[in-house]
């Protein structure tokens, strides 16, 4: 007669683990509230957080995302990190009034931004799943993927400069590559106990989802805008 084995500690880690998960999945629906009204309210506004000195406005942006960033890590075991969080993501949709604002210039511009938005979802939920069944440890891949940032971020940076369409492309499609590759990691680590927060994770996962849409905005404008 076999017996089937039982670990408390195995079970402990897996129910954590879902637990995580579950929660950070509900968090990052949630955080898309905000971020919608942020965007709606941006684009009525006709806010432009860029409109003056583009080099300026991207250090200060720079400067308040990274408080952000210090402050829900701080108050990541509280609710207060869950408001934080939120707070975050409707600035996040007022930065994204801008791209929606080119994009509704567009006859098509609704179309694409649904577009957008389809492929987002299409690509998250692949990478998620993909994380899910794999469940290898990915974490190699995180050295690989912050390097490629930090080099698409200058190139993103020198560009403000240069006006170079050509490497606008490039860049567009860099970061939409890496940051799909990001939600598969982000994912990956929560299922294989590397990340048991899920305000940290949410916040992860929100850039990772964030950079894909406006990268997926980006090259639909370039590809498929429509003035006429």
């Amino acid at each position: 007669m076999s017996q089937t084995s039982y670990s408390p500690i195995g079970d402990s880690l897996v129910g954590t683990r879902n637990r995580v998960l579950r929660n950070t999945y509900m968090l990052l629906a949630l955080s898309m509230l905000p971020t919608i009204a942020g965007a709606y309210l941006g684009v009525q506004m006709g806010f432009s957080f860029f409109a003056g000195s583009p080099m300026i406005s991207f250090i200060v942006f720079m400067a308040i995302a990274f408080g952000f960033f210090f402050m829900i890590e701080k108050f990541k075991n509280s609710s207060v990190g869950v408001l934080l969080l939120l707070c975050f993501t409707f600035f996040m949709g007022l930065m994204l009034s801008r791209i929606l604002q080119v994009m509704l210039g567009f006859s098509n511009g609704t179309q694409l931004i649904a577009l957008a938005a389809g492929g987002t979802a299409t690509i998250f939920f692949a990478m998620a799943t993909l994380a899910t069944v794999i469940k290898r440890d990915l974490s190699g891949m995180g050295k690989f993927l912050f390097v490629g940032m930090i080099v698409a971020l200058i190139a993103a940076v020198a560009n403000i400069f240069l006006q170079v369409p050509a490497l606008s492309i490039a860049i567009s499609s860099v970061v939409l590559c890496i940051f799909s590759a990001y939600i598969l990691y982000d994912v990956n680590r929560i299922v294989t106990g590397g990340e048991t927060n899920y305000i940290s994770a949410t916040l992860a996962i929100y850039l990772d989802v964030y950079n894909v849409f406006v990268s997926l905005l980006q090259l639909l404008g370039i590809f498929g805008g429509d003035r006429d």
